[in-house]
């Protein structure tokens, strides 16, 4: 990455989180930044003819994307190179019927998507976001709606009603997570006719004739920013896993070419990854066979292949060290973290592990390791799912952060940057 990229690279990051506060952002935003840069959109439901040189990307539920370069290299002799990530954050999804008019307050229903820490979307103004589905003049459509303004709050109840509240207040997602609106007397219409209204408003032309149907979600409206004395952290919602799409999708775009090359951006990872656009779904499975039609061919390809599975990684926190391995405490600005656990929640082998760090060297680039405590549980990505489904050799790296799955997370400024260097070292390296 040359001097002038790198000067680049965290405003760009910063515009592209702003930018994206649901999955289907995130995938416009990523197709936005490929078609500017020379890559051919897909569709599913058309022949291909991708050809040896040619990038290109494919959505899918708009909400996944996979973009990919035809290299020049056969794929059998040299193998795929692949990087994953995911496009889903947890966050609070208002219900089909969110409407709750309580205590003279107008109030919408909301689902709890994830595993959210759920303190943390209290007294934030949020506003909401995502894909709606409307009756237009030639039959059903489909458009993005951002509302962008402050619209609601889920305040805290004062400390002067529950004076245990510091010792530990318990969360009932269906009674205290409901967010206000409005006062109810001041605002008559339902639900869908704010949708209707917001999406006639950003979208004249649609001539949308009613709301049939909408996947919302609420986001904190406080923007991405640095922080710290040096400007070394960096403050955010969806930085989990916003960040390796980020990464994985601009390594891929700055590679020379000279090999088969993937960047996959699944949805659904929080919640398990079990549908069409996930990654236990046969979305990339379908992509290689496209590509690699004759079996043997995609098998001894495959069998040279390396994916990297890139999720954000637990780094130490100083308030609370003991939750970590005492050899295994990754810290902010020290470089990318290779993931490790034996009962495979990881993919990581000695072989692949030996690899990321070997293109670590490469690029000078240093590298952490994580384990999570032994008498601990261990999360999981879509390392091993993709690894399963299409039988590849598979790693699980990531940058460190803190509050993980907080509505605002924290993580170092300089990590991302380098993880993006090693994962272009990787497209490129004729060796995996």
């Amino acid at each position: 990455m040359s001097e002038d990229t790198q000067q680049d690279f965290t405003p760009d990051l910063l515009g592209f989180l702003a930018a994206s506060p649901t999955p289907f952002h995130a995938v416009e935003q990523l197709a936005g930044f490929l078609t500017a840069r020379g890559f051919g959109e897909l569709a599913e439901t058309a022949r291909w003819n991708c050809v040896p040189g040619g990038r290109y990307y494919v959505r899918r539920n708009g909400s996944s994307l996979i973009a990919f370069v035809k290299g020049r290299t056969p794929a059998p002799d040299a193998g795929i190179r692949l990087v994953g990530a995911h496009t889903d954050s947890p966050c609070l999804k208002p219900k089909p019927c969110p409407e709750l008019r309580r205590s003279g307050y107008l109030q919408l229903g909301v689902e709890v998507y994830g595993g959210a820490l759920l303190n943390t979307w209290f007294d934030r103004e949020l506003s909401l976001a995502g894909r709606v589905s409307y009756a237009g003049t030639s039959g059903v459509r489909h458009a993005l709606v951002d509302f962008r303004a402050p619209l609601a709050v889920i305040p805290s109840l004062a400390i002067h009603l529950d004076r245990e509240a510091n010792a530990g207040r318990a969360v009932n997602a269906q009674n205290h997570l409901p967010p206000v609106l409005a006062l109810a007397a001041s605002e008559a219409r339902d639900f869908n006719a704010l949708v209707l209204a917001r999406l006639r408003e950003e979208h004249p032309e649609c001539a949308a004739l009613g709301v049939l149907a909408c996947e919302l979600s609420f986001y904190d409206t406080q923007a991405p920013r640095l922080a710290g004395l040096q400007r070394e952290f960096l403050c955010g919602a969806r930085l989990d896993n916003l960040l390796s799409c980020f990464a994985a999708v601009r390594a891929l775009a700055g590679c020379a070419g000279e090999f088969d090359a993937v960047a996959v951006c699944n949805d659904h990872e929080e919640v398990g990854s079990v549908s069409m656009a996930g990654a236990q779904g046969p979305m990339l499975a379908a992509l290689l066979a496209r590509l690699y039609p004759d079996r043997e061919e995609r098998e001894c390809a495959l069998a040279r292949s390396l994916l990297v599975s890139a999720d954000n990684a637990h780094g130490v926190h100083p308030n609370f060290a003991d939750k970590h391995d005492g050899n295994h405490g990754p810290l902010l600005n020290a470089g990318p973290v290779i993931k490790v656990n034996s009962s495979q929640r990881y993919a990581t082998s000695s072989e692949t592990a030996a690899i990321f760090r070997w293109l670590c060297e490469r690029e000078g680039v240093a590298v952490q390791s994580f384990a999570v405590r032994s008498d601990m549980g261990c999360g999981s990505t879509i390392g091993p799912l993709t690894a399963a489904n299409i039988g590849v050799r598979t790693l699980d790296v990531g940058v460190p952060m803190l509050a993980m799955h907080s509505a605002r997370e924290f993580a170092g400024v300089h990590d991302l940057p380098a993880l993006t260097r090693v994962l272009r070292r990787l497209f490129d390296e004729p060796v995996v």
